[in-house]
């Protein structure tokens, strides 16, 4: 036996889990149940995204200029293509930049 196999594996740090522990708020397996998000585009009956619309846009990139994930919005599918496109031409119009400095 070598040096290497006779000590014992040390224990592997996972990080903080916060609360999904047993007896979390989220119950002994730790899921929560939030509500759907709903597409704010359909509630505004939003029939077209223009890419002037900077406000809009904004809200839908990071701080690094990436365009956020439908899961992080709620936007809808049909909608989430429009931001994308909407987002990109505004990018090229220098109106959002492409990545933050």
């Amino acid at each position: 036996m070598t040096s290497a196999e006779s000590q014992p594996r040390p224990a592997r740090d996972r990080g903080d889990r916060g609360d999904r522990g047993p007896g979390g708020p989220g119950g002994p397996r730790g899921f929560r149940r939030t509500r759907p998000k709903v597409c704010q585009f359909c509630v505004d009956k939003v029939k077209s995204l223009d890419y002037k619309d900077i406000g809009r846009l904004r809200q839908m990139v990071t701080e690094h200029g990436k365009i956020k994930s439908r899961r992080l919005t709620g936007t809808c599918a049909t909608h989430q293509r429009m931001v994308a496109e909407a987002v990109k031409r505004a990018r090229n119009m220098a109106l959002l930049p492409f990545v933050s400095e």
